[in-house]
């Protein structure tokens, strides 16, 4: 099996696998919080903060703050600190493989390809009809109706699965069974599979890039290191790059095409502010420079080899920029 399938499998395992988590978790109290009991749920266990004893008499006032302390600011800041140390060592990983949101967003991409050439509405130019191991990738308008549908069925999914969060998941999908769900329910199924149907058809990325605290939080961990792990470009063999894609137009490079946060990766660090190191441009590049009988110009570097990187493409950016001057 190529590199660049082994890596696609491996991170689509992780991603399948995520999601099932963060569907069935509230069908198994991994995690939820329990609107009805007022409470939350962590590892099949109640989670409580003591409030309802302090109201009652039966713990004092300090007693109260220590329990809000160590049961929820603690947690939420360990947690948060590891979260974030891994963005600022890794980048975003949880994005690339991980998140839920960003499979869905994956998924429309290709779909919308196929009904339109594009991965977004909003791409200037249509990606060539091929892939990047030269096999052809025709669309035809046919695919509008399946991309709609799966935008339609996934926003609906990810409502209910939201709705399970904050009220018993047996009620929930017992209700859902019976086509009998309380008119607060109804509204907020409504309501949230209508915004995320829109969301994932036309601000799919714009959401990932500006929208999501999670991922801009990431974002900022990653660019205050110049050290971390980047996709790194071997600018001293730009010429095999530059004939990448010769029928996809100047400027035009498989690695730019398949990115799903639309991005460039042969560029500076602070242009690649949204990448989700899902290793897609890697892999084109890897299958394209095969197919060459070549090395790959795209791969992960980090630490002294990602300053490095970010030194010469800076360098280049400048001498670029003297040029058009």
């Amino acid at each position: 099996m190529p590199v660049s399938a082994a890596n696609g499998n491996r991170r689509r395992l992780w991603q399948v696998g995520f999601f099932l988590l963060f569907a069935l978790a509230p069908v198994f109290d991994i995690f939820r919080f329990d609107l009805s009991a007022g409470h939350a749920w962590l590892l099949g266990m109640p989670w409580r903060l003591g409030i309802d004893d302090f109201l009652g008499g039966r713990i004092s006032a300090v007693e109260a703050g220590l329990n809000i302390l160590l049961r929820l600011f603690l947690p939420l800041l360990a947690g948060a600190a590891a979260f974030l140390y891994c963005a600022w060592r890794w980048g975003r990983l949880y994005c690339g493989w991980l998140c839920p949101h960003f499979s869905a967003v994956e998924t429309i991409n290709r779909l919308m390809r196929r009904a339109s050439g594009r991965q977004s509405l909003w791409d200037r130019q249509p990606i060539p009809p091929r892939n990047p191991d030269g096999s052809p990738q025709p669309s035809h308008a046919a695919w509008w109706l399946p991309t709609v549908v799966f935008a339609l069925l996934f926003a609906s999914l990810w409502a209910v699965v939201l709705l399970t969060y904050l009220l018993p998941p047996a009620e929930v999908y017992g209700r859902l069974w019976h086509l009998n769900p309380t008119r607060n329910q109804g509204l907020f199924l409504a309501a949230a599979t209508t915004v995320l149907t829109l969301e994932f058809l036309f601000a799919r990325h714009l959401f990932c890039r500006f929208g999501c605290a999670v991922g801009l939080f990431q974002s900022l961990a990653w660019m205050s290191n110049r050290g971390a792990l980047v996709v790194g470009f071997e600018r001293e063999r730009a010429a095999d790059c530059a004939a990448c894609y010769e029928a996809g137009g100047p400027g035009y490079a498989a690695c730019e095409g398949v990115c799903p946060m639309r991005l460039r990766p042969r560029t500076q660090k602070h242009k690649m502010f949204a990448c989700t190191q899902c290793t897609q441009c890697i892999d084109a590049c890897a299958t394209v420079q095969q197919g060459k009988g070549q090395v790959q110009l795209l791969r992960w570097v980090d630490k002294d080899a990602a300053r490095r990187n970010e030194a010469q493409v800076s360098l280049t950016g400048q001498r670029d920029a003297e040029k058009n001057a």
